[in-house]
């Protein structure tokens, strides 16, 4: 009854329409407003300038003008896929794609001298389950918009199958990915950035870790040297596997932030299906099993109420994303004598506390 009922809640999210679809409209780049997002994939190109869930031998290199909707709304992820509208949706205006990774290279190291010295900062948004190119980069897009944020935005797109069923797929298709992700990081070292900060969400903090152990084993410390920043949003990510992974890095980004909801319904999920007491890191119920490591869990359960998705608050309540979006109140909140707690979506830079620090947000 239960594996039935996890079926039929997972089923539910699915959707009817080729997801992999989005047209480019250039129509849009004067109707909404823009924001330029360069992507990093290792799907395989399939027709019409779309990238599916194959997975590719290699990383293609480009980049995404998304025109975001007069009529969008903070914490709302507005889009349509065959026909969509500008006006009251998210469309990607302008694609190019990069013929080699010099080229690549050259043309965002441009975009970053363009920048203040202190907004040169590059942040890479990696995506979790059934997600598609294009509602990542639509996805990026609104995080950059809603929360302000400073410096070049780049998604690192893995290969999911953008279905509700394909769970197993993805976990495979996570760790296919490292190597691309891999390349990626060490490739935006090169560009000039002031730091290179990484914002995951649900089954792609698995990839990201995995990738950062990865990067250690071949030379210790160096996940940290390549990696400045780190924000968990919702982790998909066994406890035990975390704390693994984070025991192999020699030294840990900083700052390391994980964002967590004891309402998560989707990670309610993923720990029913792993069996009694499996909680995902997202949803979980007791800090002290991570207590001895240098990370900040900030738990926004009091945010459910108002988000979209419960699995991506930090993204969907528009109270929450209020709070985020203002460093004065992000101040007030988190930061006392005893506590601090680092954020570089809000551009700060404290030093890590060395040991966990838990912060549960009240509204």
């Amino acid at each position: 009854m239960r594996v039935m009922l996890v079926f039929a809640l997972v089923v539910s999210v699915g959707a009817c329409v080729d997801r992999t679809q989005s047209p480019t409209v250039p129509a849009a780049l004067n109707i909404g407003s823009n924001q330029t997002i360069f992507v990093a994939t290792s799907r395989e190109e399939i027709e019409n300038d779309q990238f599916g869930a194959e997975r590719a031998d290699h990383l293609s290199l480009l980049e995404f003008t998304v025109s975001i909707p007069p009529a969008h709304t903070v914490g709302e992820l507005e889009y349509g896929y065959g026909n969509p509208d500008p006006q009251n949706e998210f469309v990607i205006a302008d694609r190019h794609e990069f013929d080699s990774v010099a080229a690549f290279d050259s043309r965002t190291r441009s975009a970053l001298r363009k920048l203040a010295p202190a907004n040169r900062d590059v942040t890479v948004f990696i995506h979790g389950y059934n997600s598609t190119q294009a509602e990542t980069a639509f996805r990026a897009a609104q995080l950059a918009h809603d929360l302000k944020q400073p410096g070049l935005k780049f998604i690192y797109s893995w290969p999911s199958q953008g279905k509700a069923l394909g769970y197993v797929y993805d976990n495979d298709s996570m760790l296919f990915a490292r190597d691309g992700l891999e390349q990626l990081i060490r490739s935006l070292n090169t560009i000039g950035a002031r730091h290179v900060n990484i914002v995951a969400h649900s089954l792609g903090n698995a990839l990201l870790m995995e990738t950062l152990r990865q990067i250690d084993i071949q030379k210790p410390g160096s996940a940290a040297q390549l990696v400045d920043g780190v924000i968990m949003i919702s982790p998909d990510l066994d406890i035990e596997v975390f704390h693994s992974q984070m025991d192999r890095l020699k030294d840990v980004p900083d700052p390391f932030v994980i964002f967590v909801s004891k309402k998560d319904k989707m990670l309610n999920i993923s720990s029913m299906l792993r069996g009694k007491g499996r909680v995902r890191l997202g949803n979980i119920d007791n800090v002290e099993k991570i207590g001895d490591l240098p990370v900040e869990i900030v738990d926004t359960t009091a945010f459910s109420s108002d988000a979209a998705s419960s699995h991506f608050v930090a993204a969907t309540s528009p109270a929450l994303i209020a709070l985020l979006s203002q460093p004065q109140a992000m101040n007030s909140t988190f930061y006392s004598e005893d506590v601090s707690l680092n954020s570089f979506v809000l551009g700060h830079t404290v030093a890590s506390p060395g040991s966990a620090v838990h912060v549960v947000l009240e509204r």
